[in-house]
């Protein structure tokens, strides 16, 4: 049985499903090396995949899931994700290799596109204009908190635990929040709104969509962006470790690091307006190609080690970077999706994934245990993603049109 909600009751319900992502990364990032040791590493797989094949199988679920929750509603797509989350939790939770720990990863990457893509839907059904705003400044507050703390939190689990009790912990918080979904969550999609699932025309509308060079010139240009990120994402425990000897305390540097992506969406919202989208993407682009730069150039001359404070702040300019281009390159690429918004964001949130998983395997074959390799991996990822915007920001901006 449903009952009603409150406002508050709802927002805080659905900013703890959207941040099933986050701590389903971060939390996870002080077990690495432990999970390392205990199953042992074998090439080509490395723990770095622990990260980046979970961000795979949320490029297959975000394309599978968006359309499933316009056709049977979002709340059943929503609960379908967290059964799915909660399967590859058990198998990563009890897996005796590091290929099953993979194996349950990628589908938890699968199952957490449920609350990442119906979540989002269920906020556009019932808010408009300010409320929506007043949302998602809710939701932006946790977004900065989650990857500051759960690091530090899932240190002291896995201190006590082990690796495998952060696994315990995903499977309760799952099995807790479909449970409050269920019994507490209307649905607000209403059936006459509905839009049944045909392949064919999921298809024709996704070919469309991407041969709109404005987008599909954006998609890559979100992926690379992501893809310098997640190779951070992917790399960190062992860089601060294997360069700096920091074990205990990388969750406080991880924090200090994440805070930067947090000043900068703060800053973006205020100044976005006076400037535009584009003009802003453009700075982050050129910010984050700079910090790279700076930071190869002083890794060389470090033989790869550079000072830890300088590293640091290089670090925090480029997150800050990185922080400004997320909501700017999301807005530019759904600027031309006009009736075809819903397939259009599952294919930018799908390809930009898929973009970023392929960018930090691939940066992340060269590490070495040095900054060279993320220092090239932010400049790459940079300027490649600034000349890609630019050439698509000249591109026909027509909205485009759906086939029905």
């Amino acid at each position: 049985m449903t009952f009603p909600t409150s406002f508050r009751e709802r927002i805080v319900l659905y900013a703890l499903l959207t941040s099933l992502t986050s701590i389903s990364i971060d939390a996870l990032l002080p077990g690495l090396r432990q999970i390392g040791t205990d199953l042992g590493v074998r090439p080509p797989l490395s723990t770095q995949h622990v990260i980046s094949l979970f961000i795979l199988g949320m490029a297959f679920g975000e394309l599978l899931l968006g359309p499933l929750s316009d056709a049977m509603g979002r709340k059943r797509a929503l609960v379908l994700g967290l059964g799915v989350y909660a399967v590859g939790t058990v198998v990563a939770l009890v897996a005796g290799s590091l290929e099953m720990v993979i194996l349950g990863r990628f589908l938890q990457g699968v199952g957490v596109s449920g609350p990442k893509i119906a979540t989002r839907a269920m906020i556009r059904d019932q808010f408009e204009g300010d409320a929506m705003a007043r949302v998602m400044s809710f939701m932006f507050t946790l977004f900065i908190l989650v990857p500051m703390l759960a690091p530090t939190l899932a240190q002291g689990i896995i201190a006590v635990g082990g690796w495998r009790s952060v696994f315990a912990v995903y499977l309760a918080a799952a099995g807790l929040l479909g449970l409050w979904l269920v019994m507490r969550q209307p649905e607000t999609l209403a059936k006459d709104k509905r839009i049944p699932f045909r392949p064919r025309l999921l298809v024709s509308n996704g070919r469309r969509i991407l041969a709109n060079r404005r987008v599909t010139l954006l998609i890559l240009a979100t992926g690379l962006v992501f893809g310098a990120q997640l190779l951070y994402l992917s790399t960190a425990a062992d860089l601060f470790f294997d360069a700096y000897g920091i074990g205990q305390t990388f969750p406080l540097y991880f924090a200090l690091l994440a805070a930067g992506i947090g000043l900068a969406s703060f800053l973006n919202a205020k100044l976005v307006q006076r400037f535009g989208s584009e003009a802003m993407a453009r700075y982050g682009f050129l910010g984050l190609a700079t910090a790279g730069l700076a930071m190869l150039v002083v890794s060389a001359s470090w033989a790869g080690r550079p000072p830890l404070t300088v590293l640091m702040v290089l670090g925090f300019a480029a997150f800050f970077a990185i922080g400004v281009l997320f909501g700017n390159l999301n807005a530019m690429a759904m600027r031309s999706l006009g009736q075809v918004a819903g397939l259009g964001a599952s294919l930018i949130a799908s390809g930009s994934s898929l973009i970023a998983t392929l960018f930090a395997i691939a940066m992340g074959a060269f590490y070495d245990g040095t900054t060279l390799n993320l220092s090239a991996g932010f400049f790459v990822a940079g300027i490649s993603a600034l000349v890609l915007s630019e050439i698509a920001v000249r591109a026909d901006a027509s909205p485009v049109e759906a086939v029905r």
